[in-house]
């Protein structure tokens, strides 16, 4: 195994901007094609087309932007707990420019900010192992300050859907990659230091259609 990597925080912050300008680029290159088609008078033609792609990639533009601000910042929360219910909020939002459904089976409570921030990032991995659609569930089950995550992600080959484990996220939370970390797998990496930091041991497994992540306290991991 590969030794531990422990990243400095300028390195982070570069890598985490890296993923977020990944994510947003297509759908805001996309709204400027769109509006430069509406300003040519020679594509009248397309000014349909046109407007549909300007209102797909905003959709997709917002619900990205959203998803980082909580996932990754939220500066302006600091020190306080999250609400479950703007989770939800932003998880729907993302959603809708996934490929898969989701299931959301979490109460309305208060977590910390960290934990908040691990559960959407889990999320966000638990989509990846569905690429081509199918049904993400996402779970928060336990009493206040013991809370476990899980998301079960489920793929129907009869609908040539397809579940897998996503490439290299084992080593990435972990926090060895094998291949070191670049702002390709810097979201999973990102992901293992959310575990690390509120004490939660994560697993994750692909068994046939199905693929299973969870972070579970490590005092009640102990204690079972």
């Amino acid at each position: 195994m590969a030794d531990f990597i422990e990243l400095k925080a300028t390195d982070l912050a570069a890598m985490l901007c890296s993923r977020v300008c990944h994510d947003l680029i297509n759908p805001v290159g996309a709204i400027g094609n769109g509006l430069e088609v509406l300003a040519d008078p020679t594509q009248s033609a397309m000014a349909d087309g046109a407007q549909e792609l300007i209102v797909n990639a905003t959709r997709q533009a917002r619900a990205k932007l959203e998803f980082a601000r909580l996932a990754y910042g939220a500066s302006s929360t600091a020190g306080t707990d999250f609400d479950t219910r703007e989770c939800e909020r932003v998880a729907k939002l993302l959603f809708e420019v996934e490929k898969a459904e989701l299931d959301w089976q979490v109460p309305l409570i208060l977590l910390p900010k960290h934990k908040a921030k691990l559960m959407m990032n889990m999320l966000l991995i638990a989509a990846m192992a569905v690429p081509r659609g199918g049904v993400v569930t996402a779970k928060v089950e336990g009493p206040a300050g013991s809370e476990v995550f899980t998301f079960i992600s489920k793929s129907d080959p009869e609908k040539r859907q397809k579940t897998l484990m996503p490439s290299g996220v084992e080593g990435l939370l972990s926090g060895s990659p094998e291949g070191g970390v670049d702002a390709r797998g810097i979201q999973p990496f990102y992901t293992g230091i959310l575990a690390r930091m509120t004490d939660m041991e994560i697993s994750i497994a692909v068994e046939g259609d199905t693929f299973t992540f969870s972070a579970t306290p490590k005092a009640v991991e102990a204690a079972a």
